[in-house]
């Protein structure tokens, strides 16, 4: 008997594991692109009070090495990020000097969710960049955005 118990729990083990595994350590392409939809429906609810709240990492606008940013259209001063709040999105450039908040201002438009693509460290690793891909868009008068690591 003690030899099925032991089974069953290596069983149970190697369960979680793999659901574990599969949950993933990292956010995926789809997990942004789902993020970035519920960011804008909270928004559109309530704007002052979403960002707020996303500021401080509420309504879901982090998960893992996932996170809402959102910055003004007209002055491009970043009111959500975890890091870079208050800061000029337009002079943000990655490590090969690719200025892709210049981009995202000027590529973003209602309605519509296009692919930034730039180097920038994953949050809470290492500093080295890694390809990000950031899905952006323009709600009300914010450039919103989610990216994920390749």
């Amino acid at each position: 008997m003690l030899g099925l118990k032991s089974l069953l729990a290596s069983a149970a083990l190697l369960l979680c594991s793999t659901l574990s595994m599969a949950a993933g350590e990292f956010g995926t392409a789809e997990e942004a692109k789902a993020m970035l939809t519920k960011a804008i429906e909270n928004i559109k609810a309530d704007e002052a009070g979403a960002l707020a709240e996303m500021q401080k990492g509420g309504l879901e606008s982090r998960d893992r090495d996932l996170y809402v940013f959102c910055g003004q259209a007209d002055t491009g001063v970043l009111t959500v990020h975890p890091a870079l709040a208050g800061k000029m999105l337009q002079d943000i450039v990655d490590k090969n000097g690719k200025r892709f908040g210049e981009e995202m201002m000027k590529s973003a438009k209602p309605d519509a969710i296009i692919e930034v693509s730039y180097f920038w460290p994953r949050p809470g690793a290492d500093t080295t960049p890694v390809e990000k891909i950031s899905f952006v868009t323009r709600v009300a008068d914010l450039i919103c955005g989610v990216g994920y690591y390749k």
